[in-house]
C-alpha cells in the first residue's frame, strides 16, 4: 500500500487531521493553508533550473518502491559535486523536529533510492522566516520516517478515525470546525454526557 509524503506530515502533526484527510476526504482552508497554496504556485510547475553549478528541478515525482512512498518534492537542487538537496518550502515559520522535518526527510529517503546517491541532509524553505533551515537526515529521523509510514499504513487498512485529542495544535488546525475536537475529546465531562445519553431509567412502578 502506497502512502503519499504529504500525509505523513498531516499524520506526524494530529493522526486525526491525517485520517479526516485520507478516509473522510475532508479539507478546510484557512488563510494559513491560503498562503501556502500561493507559496507552493511559484515551485508547483515542473521544469528545470540551472545556475552557476547548481541544477534545480521543480514538482518533482519521487518514490520508494522499498518503503512504498510516492509523491512531489517542491524542489531538488543537484549541486555539481554530486551532492543532491530536497528542498520543501513552507509558508509558516519552521519548527525544529516538527512534522515538516518528517515530510522532507521522507523526499531525501526516495531521492536516495531513485539515484542510488546518498541523500544526507535536506532543507526547508520557510516563507515567514525568508530563510532556509538545513537538517540532517539521520539515523533517528529516518527511523521516525519509517514508523508514521507504518502509522499511516495501518490508519489506511482499518479505517478508523483516530480520535480527537483537544490540545494547543488544534488553534492552528484549519479543520478544527469539522473535526470538533472540544466535543468529541474524551474528556470526563463528555463520557458522562454520553452515558446519560444513551441510559435507560426503570420506569416507576405502575407505570408503562
Amino acid at each position: 500500500m502506497q502512502v503519499s509524503l504529504s500525509s505523513l506530515e498531516h499524520y506526524a502533526y494530529c493522526p486525526r487531521q491525517c485520517g479526516l484527510i485520507l478516509l473522510e476526504d475532508a479539507f478546510t482552508d484557512d488563510a494559513a493553508t491560503v498562503r501556502g497554496t500561493l507559496l507552493h504556485q511559484r515551485v508547483d510547475t515542473p521544469g528545470a533550473q540551472r545556475r552557476a553549478t547548481v541544477r534545480t528541478l521543480h514538482a518533482l515525482p519521487v518514490w520508494h518502491d522499498g518503503h512504498g512512498l510516492t509523491g512531489v518534492c517542491d524542489t531538488v537542487e543537484i549541486h555539481a559535486d554530486g551532492r543532491i538537496l530536497p528542498v520543501e518550502h513552507k509558508s509558516g515559520r519552521y519548527v525544529p523536529g516538527g512534522p515538516a522535518d518528517v515530510q522532507v526527510a521522507a523526499q531525501a529517503m526516495c531521492l536516495e533510492g531513485m539515484f542510488d546517491h546518498p541523500v544526507p541532509e535536506a532543507a526547508i524553505y520557510s516563507a515567514a522566516d525568508r530563510r532556509r533551515h538545513l537538517l540532517a537526515v539521520d539515523a533517528a529521523l529516518r527511523t521516525r520516517v519509517l514508523e508514521v509510514t507504518a502509522a499511516v499504513r495501518t490508519l489506511l487498512a482499518g479505517q478508523t478515525l483516530p480520535a480527537a485529542l483537544a490540545d494547543s495544535r488544534c488553534r492552528r488546525c484549519s479543520m478544527v470546525t469539522g473535526c470538533m475536537p472540544d466535543v468529541l475529546a474524551a474528556t470526563d465531562r463528555f463520557q458522562r454526557a454520553l452515558t446519560d445519553l444513551y441510559r435507560i431509567d426503570n420506569a416507576p412502578d405502575g407505570d408503562e
